[in-house]
């Protein structure tokens, strides 16, 4: 091999290194962080919403049984409307 090919060959590896390691394996790593991240998330929502079931659960039949029917609202005195030409 010439210097001059063994000169290329340094200077397309160097450029794939960089591009490797300040590029595709930060992109890579920043990914999987923030699909670990979301999933995070996804189960702190997944284990609040099981807790508020279990509450509304827990509350409904103490609720069920106390609340008494509304009474029926007097209607008054009802006169029709009847239009005059």
């Amino acid at each position: 091999m010439s210097p001059i090919s063994i000169i290329i060959a340094f200077i397309i590896g160097y450029i794939l290194y960089k591009f490797v390691f300040n590029l595709v394996l930060p992109m890579y790593q920043t990914a999987k962080q923030v699909r670990r991240q979301m999933g995070d998330i996804q189960d702190r929502m997944r284990q609040q919403y099981e807790q508020e079931q279990q509450y509304y659960q827990q509350q409904q039949p103490n609720n069920f049984g106390s609340q008494q029917p509304k009474p029926k609202a007097d209607k008054g005195d009802y006169l029709d409307f009847e239009e005059i030409k």
